[in-house]
């Protein structure tokens, strides 16, 4: 079935009943009047796009992709997939060079590895980010992720050995920035599925979601990743039988929606063993595994569900997973967009909107005073940080702190 086809046949456009609910939840329209809004450039502008690709109109590039339009529908529409497929059959612009830099995200992080104290001194210097907002239109204003000089994949085949020991095994598909920018992310889930009995495995050269490639206009190349992952994650859960972990609720969607929804990759032999670590740990602890918290650990945490997380419909287990633990005052943040949608929020064009977004979120934060922002995505992550000087931490390196040695 071709690409056009198939995501046609899936997004049931005339299921839309002109409520305007997604209108009332895009976040992206309250702040940029360029933008026509989820249902006009959702399933209106699509009845308009099937009968000439003339109408398709190229302010649907300032949709964040954040889904909380298909949270909203109460009919089920597909609205986002609408627009980022539109986006992917008649826009034809090629990717600007500061595109592909920023969905390029393996090949950056291989690039960057070996001097990555060098590049992390030279991207948070004035100078420097002066230079690519007047060359490459990266805002300014924008603070970089850090680097990591060893990767995660180079730690754990370290550790193979020792986990191949434990009696119950998963595949982890870590994802860019465990691997490059955070490892100790990783090393905190091995340590808490080690807690339970369960060991974890790298899978076969997993490659980048894709997920930044889809929304900068490179839909061929996440193809390709997408192929090469469907692949490598059969071997994982056809040929070995085993469960596959993430912890990044964007990886998450992209692997199991994206994929079929809007690249046309059929994900079916994968799509139910692929789940967030979260859900994974709560169900263990469901069927009787236990954890051994710390009598010391006492921290106030406000939780922040992705809007990933929030269309995933599985931040209740982060949140149970947190309340769980010993001494902690937990809050669940309202429902809100952080802007940063990505790589979004690093384009000088829309990090005003990408600021204004967030706002009320951040405000959020700063009204509870948290010791701990907890969130289960990478760039809400640099968002907030950057916007309030929070500290924010994945669920599960805060249950990785909580254990009891």
């Amino acid at each position: 079935m071709k690409l056009q086809e198939y995501t046609e046949s899936r997004h049931n456009f005339e299921e839309c009943m002109k409520c305007t609910v997604c209108t009332a939840y895009c976040p992206v329209l309250q702040v940029n009047p360029l933008y026509p809004g989820p249902k006009q450039a959702g399933p209106d502008g699509e009845r308009l796009r099937l009968k000439d690709p003339w109408f398709f109109n190229y302010a649907l590039k300032y949709c964040m992709n954040c889904k909380r339009c298909e949270v909203a529908c109460p009919s089920g529409v597909r609205v986002a997939d609408l627009i980022q497929s539109a986006r992917i059959r008649y826009d034809h612009t090629k990717p600007k060079l500061r595109d592909r830099i920023l969905a390029s995200t393996d090949l950056m992080g291989k690039l960057t590895r070996p001097v990555a104290p060098v590049v992390n001194g030279v991207t948070g210097l004035k100078i420097a980010k002066s230079a690519m907002d007047a060359m490459l239109k990266i805002d300014h204003r924008r603070t970089f992720p850090k680097y990591s000089g060893r990767s995660f994949e180079a730690w754990l085949r370290s550790h193979e050995k020792e986990q191949a020991a434990f009696p119950k095994q998963v595949a982890y598909f870590h994802g860019c920035y465990v691997n490059y920018n955070h490892p100790d992310l990783g090393k905190d889930l091995v340590k808490v599925l080690n807690a339970l009995g369960v060991g974890v495995q790298l899978l076969d050269h997993e490659k980048c979601c894709g997920i930044a490639m889809i929304t900068n206009g490179m839909s061929e190349q996440a193809t390709r990743h997408a192929v090469h992952n469907i692949a490598v994650l059969k071997k994982a859960v056809v040929d070995k039988g085993l469960t596959v972990v993430t912890t990044s609720s964007s990886c998450t969607l992209t692997l199991r929606e994206e994929y079929p929804n809007l690249l046309g990759v059929d994900n079916s032999a994968v799509h139910d063993s692929l789940l967030m670590a979260t859900r994974y740990i709560y169900e263990r602890l469901e069927a009787g595994a236990k954890f051994r918290f710390r009598t010391d650990f006492h921290k106030k945490i406000a939780y922040h569900v992705p809007c990933h997380m929030e269309r995933l419909g599985w931040s209740i287990f982060s949140e149970r997973l947190l309340r769980m633990i010993p001494g902690v005052e937990f809050t669940l943040l309202d429902s809100a967009c952080c802007g940063i949608a990505g790589t979004y929020g690093f384009k000088k064009e829309n990090y005003e909107a990408s600021q204004a977004v967030g706002e009320p979120l951040f405000e959020q934060i700063r009204s509870v005073n948290p010791d701990i922002v907890a969130c289960d995505c990478e760039t809400c992550k640099w968002q907030i940080e950057m916007s309030t000087g929070y500290s924010v931490i994945n669920p599960i390196s805060i249950l990785a702190q909580a254990l009891a040695e």
